[in-house]
């Protein structure tokens, strides 16, 4: 809705801007000298786990992402609070301090904020990170023949929906909030190191194009990258990690709005191989809350970033290949 709105604006045309929305890319970057750049971003949520502490610490986690997505360094972050006049105060601070906790472990430091009442609670933070104008890790670089790598399970948009209903096994809680509390600060680290040090037989840096996959699910983000790139994708699903119970969630129908609204918007653009099974299918568009990074990296040193992450504690998958353009345009395996 907001990209309707917005592509029906004048747009402004600043030469230091580079990254806008042209590409729905993660975060804005704006070049502020020929060494250095500001990347910015902004998310806030409702809750979505029963714990205020753990849903500050998600909130910041996921706010943080988009930063780590564009191999940005995060530096200051305002937090953002809607909350209610009666609320109880000892919740907000709890909320507050479970952000604080995970922007300290980014080494982010909050700056200020804003808050405001509201019947409804919803937190946030806007993050302000820097860059070399030159590194930038935008989802418009991948190129055919690059390997796709994922460094997250997907599933927490279902296991949260089923959190909501009191349905969720507490293994399955467990998993998904390790996951949404994980920064993807090392994993960054990894890329943006393979991008400095390591070079591919052409001479050319190995990653090539980095997003992280959040509310548009993996298929929408995937959608992004592809149409940014003007090339085609290929995933298999078989090798797609999932958190326990995503699969369980899917089948019993705990399927959150995003998740509609992701497939009536994005499944026209993807075909599947008749071995793809319906839930898998589902968990496909599943919108995620502080996901893992899609990273699009030449053949020829996939296999060693794969490594590097796994070394590090990251657990990188390969999910799949960048094609040519040609329809489909996400092909599903």
């Amino acid at each position: 809705m907001l990209d309707t709105v917005l592509g029906k604006l004048a747009r402004q045309h600043d030469p230091n801007v580079l990254v806008g929305f042209d590409h729905a890319d993660d975060a804005g970057v704006y070049q502020l000298t020929p060494e250095q750049a500001l990347v910015q971003t902004v998310d806030f949520f409702t809750p979505i786990v029963d714990d205020p502490y753990t849903f500050g610490q998600i909130a910041a986690t996921n706010s943080l992402s988009d930063v780590y997505a564009m191999g940005g360094r995060p530096l200051t972050s305002l937090a953002l609070v809607c909350f209610p006049e009666k609320g109880d105060i000892e919740i907000l601070e709890r909320i507050l301090a479970g952000g604080l906790s995970k922007m300290m472990e980014a080494g982010c430091t909050i700056v200020g904020g804003h808050s405001i009442r509201d019947d409804e609670t919803k937190f946030g933070y806007s993050v302000t990170g820097v860059i070399h104008p030159q590194r930038v890790l935008a989802n418009n670089g991948a190129r055919p023949g690059d390997r796709l790598l994922f460094t997250k399970a997907l599933g927490t948009g279902v296991i949260s929906t089923a959190i909501k209903k009191g349905t969720a096994k507490q293994s399955w809680i467990d998993a998904a909030v390790n996951s949404m509390t994980t920064l993807n600060k090392t994993a960054a680290e990894v890329v943006v190191k393979a991008n400095g040090e390591q070079r591919t037989a052409d001479g050319g840096v190995p990653v090539h194009a980095l997003t992280d996959i959040t509310g548009f699910g993996l298929i929408g983000h995937a959608r992004e990258m592809a149409l940014a790139s003007d090339v085609a994708l290929t995933l298999f699903a078989e090798r797609v990690p999932l958190l326990e119970g995503a699969l369980e969630c899917a089948r019993a129908g705990y399927i959150p709005g995003g998740l509609k609204a992701n497939r009536e918007f994005a499944e026209c653009m993807v075909e599947y191989a008749e071995s793809v099974p319906a839930d898998m299918r589902t968990i496909l568009f599943d919108p995620q809350t502080a996901g893992g990074l899609l990273i699009s990296v030449a053949p020829d040193t996939s296999e060693s970033l794969a490594a590097a992450l796994r070394k590090a504690g990251v657990p990188a998958v390969e999910i799949g290949e960048v094609r040519s353009k040609t329809k489909p345009l996400i092909a599903v395996q």
